[in-house]
């Protein structure tokens, strides 16, 4: 398999995962997360689900776990069969594995502990790292082969990138706080054709965390402001050295979707906490942790010798040193 397939499909693999991230809240903004309640299969007596519907959304949301889990087999594959074949890829591939696994183990505990919200957390947790992992995989993957990476900011510039990925993991698990105090529990007995009112009182009957749902919006609010003021820095700092570049479009990128984000979240919160916004911003908050790790990722580029296959490719001119040369002395 040439780099350019194998890439290909580590790029499939991570939107898959991050999709299956969103279809699975589906499952619970919905109220289906009993809808099957039995696992693996959909009761005690059938596999399939009735005509129920939240139980044919749980079922179904169940089967797009086998999409993911082909994309995650031929990840593995194509590492092996890649020209030439490299050991962080392998590894990296096998780590989707058993975050897969890890996944549909947690998934049946979670449904055979009805819906305790400390493991619903765990599962979008579990969900973040398989994400992380397919990141850096699908960048590692459209590296060069045999050339060694050095960094193409300052080392301050760097320690700021680690601690924007820091400070996204914090935000993350707040919002997992806000998600577990909120409304929308996963399950509803609601009757058919109830109101809104009557799912939400329904839903609340199901175990949620013992914090306040304004307490624990107001910790993630101040948690993204942080976060925000952080990215708006690094990105000042990477456009005063390198206005141009992958590293500077993927900090932009990075900004933008946080800004969509926030607002999506304030809005949100202001009005009663609609399932429709819930589910846009649990894809907000994949596409944040998947554009700050690029970001972070591409401030490192290949280190191209005379010589090298990539210097041979690009005639070695490609990745020229974006440092400014007063900072080199601090490398």
């Amino acid at each position: 398999m040439s780099p350019g397939a194998y890439r290909t499909i580590t790029m499939i693999a991570l939107v898959l995962l991050v999709a299956i991230v969103v279809t699975g809240a589906g499952v619970r903004l919905t109220g289906s997360g009993l809808g099957c309640t039995d696992w693996p299969r959909c009761t005690d007596e059938t596999f399939t689900p009735s005509s129920d519907l939240h139980a044919r959304i749980e079922f179904y949301n169940r089967m797009i776990t086998g999409l993911v889990s082909v994309a995650v087999v031929l990840a593995v594959l194509g590492s092996m069969r890649r020209a030439p074949r490299r050991s962080d890829l392998v590894w990296l591939s096998w780590g989707l594995v058993a975050g897969v696994v890890g996944q549909i183990v947690l998934g049946g505990i979670v449904v055979l502990t009805h819906l305790n919200p400390w493991l619903v957390q765990g599962h979008f947790v579990l969900s973040m790292v398989l994400v992380a992992d397919a990141a850096v995989l699908t960048h590692r993957a459209g590296l060069p082969d045999g050339v060694a990476q050095r960094p193409v900011v300052t080392p301050s510039l760097l320690r700021w990138g680690q601690a924007l990925v820091g400070l996204c993991i914090l935000v993350l698990l707040t919002g997992t706080l806000v998600t577990g105090s909120g409304p929308h529990s996963g399950k509803t007995d609601a009757p058919e054709n109830a109101t809104r009112a009557q799912e939400l009182s329904a839903a609340r009957e199901v175990k949620r965390l013992p914090i306040a749902v304004h307490d624990a919006a107001r910790i993630h609010g101040i948690t993204m402001m942080v976060f925000l003021g952080a990215t708006i820095w690094v990105l000042a700092q990477i456009r005063r050295h390198q206005p141009a570049g992958k590293l500077a479009a993927t900090a932009s990128w990075l900004l933008t979707v946080l800004i969509l984000q926030g607002a999506v979240g304030y809005t949100q919160y202001f009005t009663g906490v609609p399932p429709g916004l819930v589910a846009l911003h649990i894809l907000g908050a994949s596409l944040v942790w998947v554009a700050v790790l690029f970001t972070v990722l591409r401030m490192w580029a290949p280190l191209e010798s005379e010589g090298s296959p990539a210097a041979q490719s690009t005639g070695g001119t490609e990745h020229a040193d974006p440092v400014p040369h007063g900072d080199r002395a601090s490398r």
